[in-house]
């Protein structure tokens, strides 16, 4: 607060001084006309000098006086007519002040607005990594995360006979704690119903009857069920677990995620965005990470201030084309229709290029859905409205498929 004020209020003061400038009246005499009527007096004076000494008579000094006045009079008329009149500035003046001062405090604000980071401190680097430091070392612990949750409630779709089935497993693993194939099936099961804090203390006994057998993906699962627990924030305790699984497994998914995450959610950007990227490089796109990451990791490298564009996701391999020249047709079509949904989905969630949703309503074409291409078609229309070259590309693609654009 107390830097806009000081912003503000420079502002205030220059465009002020600006308008003051252009605003107040000037003195436009012009000096010709003055330095003529000193010169005049001057010579008024002159012809007085000369009649008392007898230089002149008095029929001369009268004749001298009459022209001396004459022009006077010529020399005040100039002047008088280059004067202000009113001592008022012109409307242009006033508006040149008006648009200077709109300028100079919107302009400066919307700059700001633009390059600059409201509400963030003026620090340097080393201020801003201690700051995250600080951050890192004092955030709240799994228990208090947990604590300010609500009590996850049943699923809604839940059905009686599986609610049942949940309680008896339930009782069954309280009595035989030990029972590692129990443990297992309660953790999936509490996942499965979004009761995540139950599902990690389950995975928790897990990772104890397993001991030293447990592996990195058992340990990956356990962070990933105490973050869900605490709706998505990776506390210390959770932060442990993700350091064993890459202590173990530096290349597992699951644990580079998350800890990118964790980077991001204490105030390092930069870190995350290098986390997550070189995550995106080594996965293959049906991860499970992979969308997440694609739906944050644009707005992580603007903040880490990094150039950044975020690639398209590929479509079927040259393996993938091979093995459908080998099945039937019946499977072909299936295939088709697998990979049609997957780019149907991605594009309604996260857009895509012209080619794509071209593309898409071919492949709808092709699989006869010409009801399913001809929404497509009205869709894709709606995200590229005024891209000629875009709605051209596409209306192609319609006209192909057999959609009356």
């Amino acid at each position: 607060m107390t830097f806009w004020i000081i912003t503000s209020a420079l502002a205030l003061v220059i465009a002020a001084t600006l308008a003051l400038v252009l605003l107040r009246t000037r003195d436009t005499a012009g000096p010709a006309a003055a330095f003529d009527m000193q010169v005049y007096r001057d010579q008024l004076k002159d012809v007085e000098r000369d009649l008392d000494r007898g230089v002149i008579g008095a029929a001369d000094a009268n004749r001298v006086r009459t022209e001396i006045s004459r022009r006077i009079l010529a020399a005040d008329t100039q002047m008088q007519a280059s004067l202000p009149r009113g001592g008022q500035s012109s409307p242009l003046s006033l508006a040149m002040a008006v648009l200077i001062g709109v300028t100079l405090i919107g302009g400066s604000l919307m700059l700001y607005r633009s390059l600059g980071a409201p509400g963030y401190g003026d620090f340097g680097l080393d201020r801003r990594i201690e700051l995250a430091e600080t951050m890192h070392n004092s955030r709240p612990s799994q228990a208090e995360a947990e604590a300010r949750r609500p009590d996850p409630a049943s699923p809604p779709d839940v059905s009686p006979e599986y609610a049942t089935l949940m309680e008896r497993l339930r009782e069954t693993v309280a009595e035989r704690p030990d029972d590692l194939q129990g443990q297992v099936l309660l953790a999936r099961n509490e996942a499965a119903m979004g009761n995540f804090r139950a599902a990690a203390a389950a995975q928790s006994d897990v990772l104890r009857l397993k001991g030293e057998t447990a592996t990195p993906e058992d340990h990956a699962e356990y962070a990933s069920l105490m973050i869900m627990a605490a709706g998505g924030y990776v506390s210390p305790e959770a932060e442990e677990v993700l350091e064993r699984v890459l202590s173990r497994d530096p290349q597992n998914g699951t644990a580079r995620y998350y800890s990118g995450l964790m980077m991001a959610q204490t105030g390092r950007p930069d870190l995350a965005f290098r986390a997550w990227n070189g995550l995106l490089q080594d996965s293959p796109p049906d991860a499970p990470w992979v969308r997440p990451i694609r739906a944050q990791i644009e707005d992580m490298a603007r903040r880490a201030g990094a150039e950044f564009m975020l690639p398209s996701q590929p479509g079927p391999s040259a393996a993938d084309m091979a093995a459908a020249n080998d099945m039937s047709e019946e499977d072909r079509r299936e295939m088709i229709r697998g990979m049609v949904q997957g780019l149907s989905d991605r594009l309604a969630t996260e857009g895509g290029t012209p080619s794509e949703w071209a593309r898409l309503i071919g492949a709808l074409g092709v699989l006869g859905e010409n009801e399913q291409a001809s929404a497509i078609y009205a869709n894709a229309q709606e995200v590229f409205a005024g891209d000629d070259e875009a709605l051209a590309l596409i209306r192609q693609a319609a006209t192909q498929a057999g959609v009356d654009p």
